[in-house]
């Protein structure tokens, strides 16, 4: 600022502030900061409102109290809302200043954002205008825009919520089936032999046969959907929940086709081990169900981010299985091998008791026997809560913010297409 006085008068709704030019270049306010690079009083009018040039003072017409509370957080750093004042509100007064939501204490980013996920956001009359007046190119890119919407996300309109939840409903009925695949067939129980597994007789059945391609068609169906009106085809093919689908759908296809090669009455046991694990790789489709429920979103989100929480504990065990898996070794079967405990012979074996005893299941497969051994169990215990414990904490923090997080970016997605959709 090469003008004015060296003390500069900020005006906000009534409520004056002095402050020092030096003050201002770093002004934790980036709108105040802007005031001393302006070099002529026309830039000084683009950042504030009015400017009193015999009293170097800057009048910003904005809420008084708002101000107040964004000046403590300039001086002791830490930012809450106003009481008694909408949320939003406050929000939009920070966004004018030159704040961010992040700045905000954990407590009242949370309440922002569950206020900002019950405020549904609408296309304006402008847009609406200005949307019919693109030429047709435009409006063609818009409508493969809108397609990608309902296939991709499910709370964007009312047609992508019926679209996702005829596909939950083909998603469990196909897991039904598939579990159903995997019982004893009935004409045993009536010769009382019993056979685990069976799966030929089942599969041959007409109604399962049929009610599997319909699952298969609908998937399918939909796979080159979402890849067709996708923005970018390569990005549509690395991503996660594509590729499961894929692997998904692929071991169907594939049972088919040696079905076909091989005959009708051709003896899939003999390749059944493969088509077993083919078959069997259907159970990921349970996975997509990550597409429209928020809950298993915020799961995937949270291992995503606590990666190296999760590597952190992965550490932890395996630290804590050598160690106290080499000293039950010892203390059971090494010190006396004739007598020794023979569950214990070897470290490999202790580790399997030493991973069940940290997360405190105990199936009591096996147990010490010696006083020795004992005593290293409970310490072996008491250690494994303590371990576990310790990360734990730092993934709940994650996970509650991940799901606040997506349950606001699911908020914003949800406009009002349904009814212009439909139309």
């Amino acid at each position: 600022m090469k003008f004015g006085k060296s003390v500069c008068i900020i005006n906000v709704g009534g409520a004056r502030y002095t402050f020092p030019q030096d003050v201002m270049k770093d002004f934790p306010l980036r709108r105040l900061s802007r005031l001393h690079s302006c070099a002529s009083e026309r830039e000084v009018l683009e950042v504030c409102d009015d400017y009193d040039r015999e009293r170097n003072e800057f009048f910003f017409d904005r809420h008084a109290e708002a101000f107040g509370f964004l000046m403590l957080y300039a001086q002791h750093g830490t930012l809450r809302f106003a009481p008694h004042m909408c949320e939003l509100s406050f929000y939009n007064e920070m966004l004018y200043w030159g704040l961010e939501s992040s700045h905000l204490e954990f407590c009242c980013q949370r309440r922002l954002d569950e206020r900002m996920s019950d405020t549904y956001t609408r296309f304006s009359e402008e847009d609406r205008h200005a949307e019919a007046e693109l030429p047709s190119a435009r409006r063609d890119a818009k409508w493969l825009e809108r397609m990608r919407r309902t296939f991709e996300e499910p709370t964007s309109s009312v047609a992508a919520q019926i679209l996702a939840s005829v596909s939950v409903i083909f998603v469990i009925v196909s897991m039904v089936m598939l579990c159903a695949s995997t019982l004893p067939d009935w004409k045993t129980a009536e010769s009382n032999v019993v056979e685990e597994h069976r799966y030929t007789d089942c599969l041959e059945k007409a109604e399962y046969r049929i009610i599997e391609a319909v699952c298969i068609g609908w998937f399918t169906a939909e796979c080159i959907v979402r890849f067709i009106v996708s923005r970018d085809k390569c990005e549509f093919v690395r991503r996660p929940l594509n590729i499961i689908d894929l692997l998904a759908i692929t071991p169907y296809y594939i049972s088919v086709t040696m079905t076909v090669l091989t005959g009708e009455n051709s003896q899939l046991q003999r390749a059944g081990v493969t088509l077993r694990v083919l078959r069997m790789m259907r159970i990921f489709w349970v996975i997509k169900l990550a597409r429209h429920f928020l809950g298993l979103q915020t799961l995937g989100l949270t291992l995503r981010r606590c990666y190296r929480e999760m590597v952190m504990l992965l550490v932890f065990i395996c630290v804590a299985m050598a160690i106290f898996g080499a000293l039950a070794q010892l203390l059971e079967h090494g010190l006396d091998i004739k007598s020794g405990n023979e569950e214990y012979a070897s470290i490999p074996a202790a580790c399997w008791w030493v991973i069940i005893s940290m997360t405190t299941v105990g199936y009591g497969d096996m147990y010490p026997i010696t006083v020795p051994g004992r005593v290293l169990g409970g310490l072996c215990v008491v250690s494994g809560i303590v371990l576990l414990a310790l990360p734990i904490t730092f993934i709940y923090h994650s996970f509650v913010q991940c799901y606040h997080e997506l349950k606001f970016r699911s908020a914003r997605c949800t406009r009002s297409l349904s009814a212009e959709f439909l139309n």
